[in-house]
Formats: C-alpha cells, structure tokens, sequence
C-alpha cells in the first residue's frame, strides 16, 4: 500500500517513564478512511499510544507519522488537520450547547459566516437542533458525548482520535454514536478508537490488541477471529450455568471458560474431545446441559484469549 494511502504509520513506538515502558516497540498502519479499533485492559498503553499521535508525548524510540507529518519534529504542522475526543468529557458543563460550539469553532480558527456554517453542520449531525440553548450539565451522557464529537470535528478534520469515546454511554446512545462515525468515513474522515466494547469492536474495519504495552495482535475482526485464537470453542447450553462454571473452573485442560450470555463458552484444544467429561461432570453436579458445540469464536473470546496468553509469557 502506498504511503499516501495511510492516515498513520508507527514503527517501533516506543514510550518509557523511568524504568516502566507503556508502549513497547509497536508497529501499526491505519489506512485512510477506516474505522480503526485500538482494544486492551486498563494500562495497557492505549492513551499514551494516542498522545504520541497526537504530538503530545515525545517516543522514547521508534516513530509515528500522522497525515504524511513526522509527529515529533513537526507536531504543529498535523494539529489543524486532525481532531482528539478525550477519555474524559472536556466541553464545559456551565456553557450551553451553542456556547461550547462557538468557543471551540473559534478556537481552531473559525470566523463570521463559516464558523456559522459549520456549527449548523454539528448541531445537525449530532441531532442538537432545538438543544442549542440547553446548558452541557443538562445533558445526558450520550449527548453530551455526540457533543462533544462535533466539537472536535468543527475544523472537519482529515483523521479524529477518540478515546473511550461511549464509556459509560448506553446501549442506544452508543448506536447512535456509531452512526455518526460511519457519516464520518463516508465522507473520507478517518477514525481512529480506543473501545471496551465487543460489539463496538466488530464494527471496526480493522483492529489492533495491546497488552502490557505490546501488540499482541492486528488486522480486520475476521482476520484476528481466524489467526490469533488459541484452541477452539464449546458453547454450552445448560440449567444452573452460576454451578456448570464453577465446576468446569475446577477442571483441567481449558484455557478459558466464560459466562458469554445465557451460554458458558469453554477454549480448549481439540475442544470436541472434552464433550464427554463435560457432560457427566456436571450431570454429577446436577445440571443438564441442553446443547454442547464447537462454535466460531468471537472477537470477545479471542480477546480474552490473547490478553491471558501474553499474561503467562
């Protein structure tokens, strides 16, 4: 792919505090135009990730361009053409819609009838219209949220970095927060998004894991689901599944098992070995099992796959 296809470019990112290394050596590439998914537990290097684009932290080693720009000789240069929706709800909750809109439109720059333009833009896009007067404390988290996301793309931005952007957002709210991600794209904005989310996650065109600092995997949901996943699944449909966990917890020969729903999901090599002292394990426990059967994983399984096996290396 050619390096004008690319919104950002990182080869062997890399970001020490002291003795303690947040990112460690990390190469990725997000494609302009994607919705690019950034996934890992709390502390696993995300945010400082996100500030080394940003031009916010200098690497320690390694570099990252952004937008064609070496970010840590020229961090000014990329600043107009990118836009940062923090993890944190940074507008100002004494300031009503209108006011926030205005104070940041002008903060990149934006005047008169353009400034103008593009706050209508926002208030429409995010569905804020008639809401102009209502003061940000007022509002709910998802909309304050969709807020918070036309602020930062005002400038109309080429790439927009969003941390966490729907933590703590409900299940609707976040749809509808999604949805405006995808006018972004189809309007050539690349997105780049730190999520906890699962289903958030398959929605992205491709995604990366990382865990201690390192990338423990990269590429599209159906590209990792396929590579990364250690061990097959057995979904289990059973009666009492708060005993069928704690029993099959005690049993040897499973890297994972899961509550996943109604279900329990079990990994394990050659998984459809197990059925049989599964199930009279816990017929000996008093529960029934209705169905057992090997299924594709999720992205939630491989995820939790990965992040336990980079843990036990």
């Amino acid at each position: 792919m050619k390096s004008n296809d690319l919104a950002v470019i990182a080869r062997g990112l890399t970001k020490r505090f002291g003795d303690f290394t947040a990112v460690d050596g990390i190469d990725f590439e997000v494609r302009r135009g994607e919705i690019f998914g950034f996934l890992g537990p709390n502390g696993a290097g995300k945010t400082t990730t996100i500030r080394m684009m940003l031009g916010l932290l200098k690497p320690t080693a390694g570099m990252v361009q952004v937008l064609g720009v070496p970010v840590a000789e020229h961090p000014a240069r990329i600043r107009p053409r990118i836009g940062y929706m923090a993890q944190r709800f940074s507008l100002y909750n004494d300031l009503t819609v209108l006011q926030n809109l205005r104070f940041y439109g002008r903060a990149y720059g934006l005047e008169n009838d353009v400034l103008r333009e593009r706050i209508q833009d926002a208030l429409h896009a995010a569905g804020l219209e008639g809401r102009e007067r209502t003061h940000t404390r007022d509002l709910s988290g998802g909309w304050r949220q969709r807020l918070a996301l036309g602020a930062a793309i005002l400038h109309r931005p080429e790439l927009v970095f969003l941390d966490e952007p729907t933590a703590g957002v409900d299940p609707i709210s976040r749809r509808a927060f999604w949805n405006l991600l995808y006018r972004l794209v189809a309007e050539r904005v690349t997105v780049f998004v730190t999520t906890h989310y699962m289903d958030e996650a398959e929605h992205c065109h491709r995604l990366a894991f990382i865990q201690r600092g390192k990338l423990i995997a990269y590429g599209s949901p159906e590209e990792i689901k396929r590579d990364a996943m250690r061990g097959q699944v057995l979904e289990i449909d059973c009666t009492r599944p708060d005993v069928a966990i704690g029993v099959l917890r005690q049993m040897d020969g499973f890297e994972e098992v899961a509550l996943y729903g109604a279900q329990i999901h079990v990994v394990a090599e050659e998984a459809t070995s197990h059925k049989p002292r599964i199930t009279r394990a816990l017929a000996e426990a008093g529960v029934q099992v209705q169905a057992i059967d090997v299924v594709a994983p999720s992205l939630e399984d491989v995820f939790i796959s990965s992040v336990q096996s980079s843990s036990q290396r």
